[in-house]
């Protein structure tokens, strides 16, 4: 009864790496569109704080403000929607595999120096000592 394979319990590793990057995707784009919801009203606030209320209003800081924290929002979205595409799911598992291909290396270069013991073999002999 317990071990019973059940319909649908069963997913796929890519359909579940797919998953994942979807939850990743709508996470980021959530997050862009929050900031942009905070800017528009941290906008009118500080707009209203330097004209209305006339807080500070020798120099028009308000703007100042306004666009430096328009340019982080537009760099957040650069980020959200251009780098990745660039700097995506693909970027990352290509550079994993390098990394992957490097630990290899280094391994098989670690064997080759101490004969065919292998890595497990040298790091049982050290726990040993």
């Amino acid at each position: 009864m317990f071990s019973e394979n059940k319909k649908g319990t069963n997913i796929e590793l890519a359909q579940h790496e797919q998953l994942e990057y979807a939850q990743a995707r709508i996470r980021q784009k959530k997050n862009l569109y929050r900031h942009f919801v905070l800017f528009l009203i941290g906008s009118v606030f500080l707009f209203l704080l330097n004209k209305v209320l006339k807080y500070g209003e020798t120099y028009d800081w308000a703007q100042w403000v306004i666009l430096v924290w328009l340019f982080l929002w537009v760099v957040h979205a650069v980020n959200v929607f251009v780098f990745n595409e660039f700097m995506g799911r693909d970027w990352e598992r290509a550079q994993r595999e390098k990394l992957v291909v490097k630990q290899q290396q280094k391994i098989s270069q670690v064997e080759k120096e101490y004969g065919t013991a292998s890595v497990d073999d040298l790091n049982s002999k050290q726990k040993s000592e």
